[in-house]
């Protein structure tokens, strides 16, 4: 399907510059208010939660008007995680959630990711027929009437409802009493909840990235800045460090000796719990080619079955409800437990982590010994267009050189990333020297075609 305004994870770009121009925003509003409303039967309902960036204002403003124009009831629940809304969106019985956010990136961008009634983002081809309503003749004809505009006003206890639903996730027979945790908000979504969450079920905290402004999301802290947190826990002899990134959809670990705990290492662990007390279904565990070569290996030598889906969490979560599966996740920090929510929520995973830690009596450095990383190297690049790989001269012949000499023993993973004018291209191998040569060659091919 061609896409103008969609991209892997919803929309995503710069305020103000196609595709975010709120002519845009507002016709998305109403093509999700005319392909979500219920004909005469009921007005319906949407929810709409933001995180922290300035622009996040305009657009929500932008796309309520154009959802309460179409005879929808419109309830803005402020900054909030992604997992949240999801999770309000079922709770409350929408028809529809919108999150604002542009997740990891700085605050110059944003986007719109959309949740149906069952707090699932939308598959391709649902987000296909909005974008193609969003410039049909039928939209144009199609405004509520006066007597059935919809109203437009804030859900003020939307929070703590989440508070609540994600301390149901702890073990009711366990406490955080007594367990340092060093947690970063990344400035962004979980400022206000993340805190509200640890402290109540007794951790002693340290919070840092949880004082927003508008423009210092992400900025030097969260998911991609973990080396704050590693400072941190050492300064104060924490147990944990948890930083997420700007909608809190994804996080990273820090052990108490200040090591970094991705997310392969972060599924291992839990694949490795379930299993053991017999919750992981089919005895299987979903992921993507960005997953270390060493997780594979790890997981076969405990005997859970490894799939891949496409990259992008919304992907795993498609194969998991295609197929029966409960886990999976991404390198990234994206981690899935359908038996808890219906995507990535980096609270809920934190909270896994440290209940495994309260059952066992381990370390996180202990636990999350699970497994060996391949060398790996992840180069990026940015494009002005995105030229097929294998109409670029010279790419696809160096390509299945590097294969070659890899073997068995490693691989390559090259893509256009979804959400922004990048080219990635992921290498491992045994020797981090000569897989840094492979990834450069390609990136040189890359810089020189597109």
């Amino acid at each position: 399907m061609e896409r103008k305004i969609f991209g892997t994870d919803g929309i995503r770009g710069v305020p103000n510059v196609e595709p975010l121009t709120m002519e845009n925003i507002l016709e998305l509003g109403r093509a999700i208010g005319y392909m979500f409303r219920d004909g005469d039967k009921h007005k319906g309902k949407v929810l709409i939660g933001r995180d922290t960036r300035s622009s996040g204002y305009m657009i929500e403003l932008a796309l309520g008007a154009g959802i309460s124009s179409m005879g929808m009831d419109v309830f803005f629940v402020g900054a909030l995680p992604t997992p949240a809304i999801a999770f309000l969106t079922k709770d409350m019985r929408a028809d529809a959630g919108i999150v604002i956010s542009a997740s990891h990136n700085p605050y110059t961008d944003n986007g719109i990711k959309i949740f149906d009634k069952d707090g699932f983002k939308l598959k391709d081809e649902v987000e296909h027929k909005i974008e193609k309503l969003m410039f049909s003749e039928e939209l144009k004809k199609a405004y509520g009437a006066p007597e059935r505009l919809g109203i437009v006003k804030d859900l003020n206890d939307a929070g703590s409802r989440y508070v609540v639903f994600a301390k149901e996730s702890f073990p009711h027979d366990l406490t955080l009493n007594g367990k340092k945790v060093v947690l970063d908000c990344a400035n962004g979504a979980a400022f206000e909840v993340g805190p509200a969450i640890f402290r109540e079920l007794g951790a002693d905290l340290i919070v840092t990235g949880n004082t927003p402004n508008g423009v210092n999301i992400n900025d030097n802290c969260g998911a991609l800045h973990a080396q704050n947190i590693i400072d941190l826990v050492k300064e104060h002899k924490a147990d944990i460090g948890m930083t997420l990134d700007g909608d809190a959809d994804r996080v990273i670990l820090v052990d108490e000796k200040g090591n970094i705990v991705d997310g392969d290492a972060i599924m291992a662990m839990i694949a490795i719990q379930l299993k053991a007390s017999n919750e992981l279904k089919k005895n299987t565990i979903v992921v993507t080619p960005m997953s270390n070569f060493g997780f594979g290996v790890a997981m076969k030598g405990r005997d859970i079955n490894v799939v891949e889906a496409a990259v992008g969490d919304r992907y795993v979560v498609e194969k998991m409800r295609d197929f029966g599966y409960n886990f999976g996740g991404e390198q990234s920090g994206h981690i899935i437990l359908l038996d808890h929510t219906t995507t990535g929520d980096g609270i809920i995973a934190g909270l896994q982590v440290l209940a495994m830690m309260e059952r066992t009596g381990k370390p996180l450095s202990e636990l999350s010994n699970v497994m060996r990383k391949y060398p790996q190297v992840l180069k990026n690049t940015k494009v002005k267009k995105k030229v097929p790989f294998e109409k670029m001269e010279g790419f696809s012949k160096k390509l299945e050189q590097i294969k070659s000499e890899l073997g068995s023993k490693g691989r390559v993973f090259v893509r256009y990333s979804g959400t922004e004018p990048i080219a990635r291209v992921m290498i491992e191998g045994e020797d981090q020297k000569v897989i840094n040569h492979y990834a450069d060659e390609l990136i040189d091919i890359i810089n020189s075609n597109a």
